[in-house]
């Protein structure tokens, strides 16, 4: 069985590489799958501390639920944010996060 520490590990692996790519690029889509990626790895943190909460003999399956709704949030966001991406890149011809700066609405 693999330990609950590697899950853990990961997950805040998965984190961090999310945030420095979300903080260093400006393309829409690429901003947008390290957004997801910050997710999945709050996702395996969830599901790493909920086997460390089962290994003490305590609880149940509150982090696997948690993790669930999670992920269903996480596809409802991923259509919600496509979407505005398609819409913006018809209206304006670009992805760069630069050229939305001067928008008005």
């Amino acid at each position: 069985m693999i330990n609950y520490q590697y899950y853990i590990l990961l997950g805040a692996i998965l984190f961090v590489i999310g945030l420095i790519g979300f903080a260093t690029r400006r393309n829409m889509i690429v901003m947008f799958l390290c957004t997801e990626l910050m997710l999945q790895g709050v996702v395996l943190n969830l599901v790493g501390f909920n086997l460390h909460w089962l290994s003490k003999g305590n609880g149940g399956l509150e982090g696997q639920a948690f993790t669930i709704f999670l992920l269903v949030i996480a596809a409802a966001e991923a259509a919600l944010a496509m979407a505005l991406v398609m819409v913006l890149q018809r209206k304006n011809e670009t992805l760069n996060v630069g050229e939305f700066a001067e928008l008005k609405g």
